[in-house]
């Protein structure tokens, strides 16, 4: 498996003219548009803005901007950036209506949040942390090692080895040897924690758009559908179970599973008061907002999970209301 990027000339070029991504990092006013885009969406981390309130905040960037750089600079009005950063051949932000709404929102791309993100990452970092990372490097090899082993010898060999450490380490405690970490290894634990953290937040855009696409194809085949409304109705939900049961569709929803337990999202919610209260932490002065962390990750996975899930009945009775009968589909 291999998700990285094929670097050779024809895709790298191919690349340059039409990913979005690209198309950003080297357009006119990129600087303006990355400035804009994380502050309003990333950095506060809000997923979507109606265009009233979106125009606003970038009249007032622009605003800002003029001030500095002369009453000439970006010239148009904010509406027209909005719908430019929009159209399909930016891509930049995504323009929607939501149910029951008459004024358009929009919601960033996971194409320029990436290249809003690796621009952030161009800065000096104060501190640049490798033994949590080495770390969790050997944690996930060893969980992959134990989660695979089929031999209940070699497994109960393994339990006993780290029971005997725990033991080990039970014994030093009550002796009154406690071993703590230091501030460096703090620091180096929470910046990885919190770099963990935000990259969640991206990925459950990401797996929105990857679930968007799947909805659109769905209502495609709806609207080129020829043969019966049964056959219709087995071929979505037959299609939904693939999506739910793909590595993706899995994945997500495990991690939804473990969100949604009230034990785990106590237990989260004390570990990050215990993290922040840590002098090493306090002394890297960071976002607080991570301290809520679990309820954006939870309020991004809803938007996802929708997706993950659409209606499809609801789907079919908007392409094909002829077909809408009482209870042929829930």
């Amino acid at each position: 498996m291999n998700d990285t990027t094929s670097m050779d000339y024809r895709t790298l070029e191919t690349l340059r003219r039409t990913h979005p991504a690209w198309r950003l990092l080297t357009a006119e006013h990129a600087p303006l548009i990355a400035s804009f885009l994380h502050r309003t969406f990333i950095e506060p981390n809000i997923r979507t803005w109606a265009r009233v309130d979106l125009a606003s905040r970038l009249d007032d960037h622009l605003y800002a901007l003029r001030g500095q750089l002369g009453e000439e600079a970006f010239p148009r009005a904010s509406s027209h950036y909005l719908d430019d950063w929009a159209s399909d051949e930016h891509a930049w932000l995504r323009k929607y209506y939501p149910p029951d709404s008459d004024e358009p929102h929009y919601d960033l791309t996971t194409a320029a949040e990436k290249s809003v993100d690796w621009l952030a990452s161009l800065g000096e970092r104060q501190f640049v942390g490798t033994e949590s990372r080495l770390m969790t490097v050997f944690e996930l090899l060893r969980q992959l090692a134990e989660g695979t082993e089929i031999d209940p010898a070699t497994r109960i060999a393994d339990l006993e080895k780290r029971k005997a450490q725990i033991e080990v380490e039970i014994q030093r405690v009550r002796d009154g040897q406690i071993a703590l970490m230091d501030d460096t290894q703090v620091k180096d634990r929470f910046l990885l924690m919190a770099a963990t953290a935000r990259g969640l937040l991206s990925d459950f855009r990401e797996v929105e758009h990857n679930f968007r696409g799947l909805d659109r194809d769905v209502r495609g085949r709806i609207a080129g559908w020829e043969a019966g409304k049964g056959a219709l109705l087995e071929e979505i939900f037959g299609q939904r179970d693939v999506i739910a049961d793909s590595d993706q569709g899995r994945s997500f929803r495990a991690f939804w599973d473990f969100l949604m337990s009230p034990t785990r999202q106590e237990e989260l919610s004390a570990l990050l008061d215990t993290a922040f209260a840590l002098e090493p932490v306090q002394a890297l002065a960071p976002d607080r907002r991570l301290l809520r962390i679990h309820y954006d990750w939870r309020a991004k996975s809803l938007s996802a999970l929708s997706r993950a899930s659409p209606n499809s009945c609801a789907a079919i009775w908007t392409i094909r209301p002829g077909w809408r009968t009482a209870g042929s589909c829930s």
